[in-house]
């Protein structure tokens, strides 16, 4: 059973791995296998769930919610978290003239209740900016989450592939905190080990979320050398721990960092489902963590 995990001191809590539903309109499944798939998630103690406007050309959270709303799923059993700030030229969107960042006030607050509606739902867990914005006004910002705060809307506030220097900066104009950046981590991107969103979160006690944490599906496709040496030592490593699979092995890794990533996991399918959380009970030694940071990196430990 997946445990609970508070992002940060001020909340929320959510389920230690996150079920991503950025592929949901790709995935070609109707009302009541989309209801399936809910259901087996909140038996394996999968309760949260993560969003975004922009998804399936804006239609994932219209589909989650017609499924969410027959499911007779009590909301306080599950938490949802989407974003907001990226504008896509798109036919559900007809206003927009071309894609950009759009962080005001007017937009965020209409993106969330926008969502809202999408989900069938009246208040939402976490609410994300999706990506740093150049022109972000941060008094902008605060004006729209205190809004959607004071009215209830939105409980809690974070950020999305924000750099350290652009988290702090929007962190120190709000009247909110930040609980959480969600970033790209797995074993084939290593870049918040070197950019400081790592020391930041431990500093401040975040814990970030980690999107993409099986490398988007290259790990297992991918034809390079980086793949190639990591899948040998995933298997290596598998195979030595009872027959654990390279994906489990690969979580295992994500999950054994000491800022304890929230992994929010892509895929559609419960068998794989069911496999992740299995890692969450495959303990790799320290030794085995830096043969595959290793095997990633292309060069030993230093």
């Amino acid at each position: 059973m997946v445990p609970r995990i508070e992002l940060r001191r001020e909340g929320p809590r959510c389920s230690r791995i996150v079920h991503g539903l950025w592929r949901l309109a790709d995935w070609g499944r109707s009302e009541a296998e989309i209801r399936e798939l809910l259901a087996g998630c909140l038996e394996l103690g999968i309760t949260t769930f993560d969003h975004a406007d922009i998804y399936g050309d804006y239609t994932c959270e219209s589909l989650f919610g017609r499924a969410l709303a027959a499911s007779g799923i009590e909301r306080s059993q599950i938490q949802l978290v989407t974003k907001c700030g990226i504008k896509l030229v798109s036919r559900n969107r007809p206003a927009h003239a071309g894609k950009c960042y759009d962080t005001t006030a007017a937009h965020i607050i209409a993106s969330a209740e926008n969502s809202l509606r999408s989900l069938r739902v009246d208040y939402l867990d976490l609410l994300l900016i999706h990506r740093p914005n150049p022109l972000t006004d941060p008094r902008e910002v605060n004006d729209a989450f205190m809004a959607l705060k004071d009215s209830g809307k939105v409980l809690h506030f974070g950020v999305s592939n924000f750099l350290p220097s652009q988290f702090e900066m929007l962190a120190s104009k709000l009247d909110v905190p930040l609980v959480t950046n969600q970033i790209e981590y797995s074993v084939m991107h290593l870049d918040p080990h070197a950019d400081g969103s790592l020391d930041l979160c431990q500093r401040l006690d975040i814990r970030p979320m980690a999107w993409s944490p099986m490398g988007g599906g290259r790990l297992f496709h991918e034809e390079s050398e980086q793949a190639d040496r990591l899948r040998d030592v995933l298997g290596r490593i598998g195979r030595r721990a009872g027959g654990a699979s390279m994906d489990q092995v690969a979580l295992a890794w994500v999950l054994m960092h000491p800022a304890q990533f929230v992994p929010v996991l892509g895929t559609g399918r419960l068998s794989r489902i069911r496999k992740a959380v299995e890692a969450l009970g495959l303990l790799l030694s320290r030794e085995q963590w830096f043969e595959i940071w290793c095997a990633s990196t292309g060069r030993d430990v230093p």
